[in-house]
Order: C-alpha cells, then sequence, then structure tokens
C-alpha cells in the first residue's frame, strides 16, 4: 500500500481493530558491530529489511545498555509520581510534550489506548519537567539519553540517505537538534497493569493498530513484556500479525509515514499495535520508550523521483493528523 493511497484511504485504520492471525514470521535482526567498517553490508541488510516488512531490530548498537536500564528506571520513578505533580505538566498537543493520561484514541479501535505517557520535545519542554526535588536529575538524563539517541537514529537513516541519492549527512541537518523547529520526541510510556477480566479480551489494546508519522522510530523493551505486533501493508488486508519479541538489549526499529513518502514509497511504514496479554502471559505493569525521528517542521520534504510535491514537515504531519483522526475523538 503506497502512502498516497493511505492518505486516500482514511477508513483504512478503522478496520484493523480485528484479533487477525498471529504468523512465525520473524522481524530481522541486523548486527551494528563494527558498523562504520561493515557499512555497505549494514546498508544492504536494513534496506532489504526496511523495504520489505518496514520494521528491524538493532544488536550490537551504540547506545549503553547501562543508560538503557537507567532510563526504564527513571521511567518507572517518573509514573511513580503523585497524579497531582503529573497532572501539573499537561500534554501541550501542538508542540508534542508533557504528560498524557488515557487520552490517546486510535481510530482502529475507537477506545483509548491503556497507558500513560510523558513527551520530550527539546524546544518546548519549558514548565514541563518534573520538579528537581521531585526527581533529581531527571531533566538533564533525559536530554542526554536522548541525546544517544538521536545520533544512533542519524546513524541507520544516513544509511537510507546513501541509497536515496542524498548526501550522507543529509537527514541529520533535516533533524538538527539545536534548532527551534526541532520535533523529534523522546516519549516514556508506562501500560498499566491489567486485571484479571480483560486479559484477552476481544476489543481491548494496550496500544492499537496504528503507524507512525515520523521518519524512524527506535523503541526499547524490556524482557518478557511483550504485547508488539506488526503487520505489513501486503498482510493487511488477511490481518497476518507478527509478534515482536522484547529484549533488554535490543532497539526495535521501524520506518514512518514520513519516511515512507520522502522514500518515493519504496520503504514501508508498517501497521503495528500492542496486544493485551492472554491468559498465562504477563500482565503487569509494562514499559516501553520510543524515539520518534521526525523532520523539523521547516524542513521540506522533497522526494528524489517526484512521486508526491513538496511539503513541509509541519504541514505533512498536519496533514496526517487531520486524516488520520478526521471526524474523531483525539
Amino acid at each position: 500500500m503506497t502512502e498516497q493511497n493511505r492518505m486516500q484511504e482514511l477508513d483504512r485504520e478503522s478496520r484493523m481493530g480485528g484479533p487477525g492471525v498471529e504468523t512465525a514470521r520473524s522481524v530481522p535482526r541486523i548486527d551494528l558491530t563494527d558498523r562504520e567498517a561493515r557499512r555497505a553490508e549494514i546498508t544492504d541488510q536494513l534496506w532489504h529489511a526496511a523495504t520489505e516488512i518496514g520494521f528491524f531490530q538493532l544488536v550490537n548498537h551504540s547506545i549503553p545498555q547501562p543508560l538503557v536500564d537507567a532510563a526504564f528506571a527513571r521511567a518507572a520513578q517518573f509514573f511513580t509520581l503523585p497524579e497531582p505533580a503529573k497532572s501539573a505538566l499537561p500534554l501541550d498537543k501542538p508542540n508534542n510534550a508533557g504528560w498524557e493520561y488515557s487520552s490517546q484514541v486510535r481510530p482502529s479501535v475507537g477506545t483509548p489506548d491503556q497507558k500513560e505517557s510523558y513527551q520530550i520535545t527539546r524546544p518546548h519542554m519549558a514548565g514541563l519537567w518534573p520538579v528537581e526535588q521531585e526527581l533529581p536529575g531527571f531533566r538533564d538524563f533525559m536530554l542526554e539519553f536522548e541525546r544517544h539517541c538521536w545520533e544512533l537514529a542519524m546513524w541507520v537513516l544516513s544509511c537510507f540517505a546513501d541509497r536515496l541519492g542524498f548526501d550522507r549527512e543529509f537527514f541529520a541537518r533535516a533533524h538538527d537538534p539545536g534548532s527551534a523547529e526541532y520535533q523529534s520526541t523522546l516519549r516514556l510510556i508506562h501500560y498499566y497493569a491489567l486485571p484479571d477480566e480483560l486479559r484477552g479480551r476481544s476489543g481491548t489494546w494496550r496500544a492499537g493498530a496504528h503507524t507512525d508519522f515520523d521518519c524512524l522510530t527506535l523503541l526499547f523493551q524490556r524482557d518478557g513484556q511483550g504485547g508488539l505486533q506488526v503487520c505489513p501493508g501486503r498482510e493487511a488486508d488477511a490481518q497476518e500479525w507478527t509478534p515482536v519479541v522484547p529484549s533488554d538489549d535490543v532497539i526495535t526499529c521501524n520506518i514512518g509515514d514520513m519516511l515512507m513518502r520522502w522514500s518515493d514509497d519504496a520503504l514501508l511504514s508498517t501497521f503495528h499495535r500492542v496486544r493485551v496479554p492472554g491468559a498465562g502471559e504477563y500482565a503487569g505493569s509494562r514499559y516501553s520508550i520510543p524515539f520518534f525521528a521526525q523532520a523539523n517542521r521547516d524542513v521540506v520534504i522533497a522526494p528524489p523521483r517526484g512521486t508526491y510535491p513538496p511539503i513541509t514537515a509541519a504541514e505533512y504531519l498536519r496533514q496526517r493528523v487531520a486524516a488520520n483522526y478526521a471526524g474523531r475523538t483525539a
């Protein structure tokens, strides 16, 4: 399914709410050991995964495991703050910054995701950081972790730039964190522990089916806290869902709608969702940390083959949000 068709078929996502069929297909794992020396080999692997399924997992990446573990520990500390403390940091929707609670409704299911989240978007955090006395060092740590995520995302995107005919630093300039137009986001997510009566219930999802609007998503997950499933475009009509096994030391990545457009539909933005646990599965709190790399607002997205007209990243995101949530509660 092309990005153009997705924009035209506004009800496509609403048909992704059924249980579907779970497949034995696996998501490719790509080893980044000696990544500069192996750039050509790794680029081939990234390109194949991104054009076939739109999802892949990175192992032996550049983000130290103790830093990842500390990020999850800090996230858990944030979510255990009293509700009044978190409510003092309300989500600024236009700038995607702050805390939201059971408010994100996916058109695929029409009910709120069973989670709370905290969005960190560098230029828009004034007044939205927790009080230093409550979480000492939280702000500085999260900004440093976000920087590590940005650096890895830009390296992966530089491989795609090589294949798309852009210069190697093209996407790093397009995602400049020093600009007031920067809109990449680090998101801390807490999915609530589920009571027995909700486990496996049809129509209940921790996160309903959706695609990401960005260029590239890096997703950190924890061992044993599963539920993520992907459904590549050619399998969407058959509702064939592939489980993505979580691991502490693996980063799961997916292509977003923005990069799909930027690549003339060569790179695939793929539907994914988080199902509720079934009988006998872990049903406690689930934590994940995605980093959404999306081009700065003033950057112009111009596909090299001209499949789509040039558009600013800000206008593109505005159109995607409007199309996705038209006539629905956001």
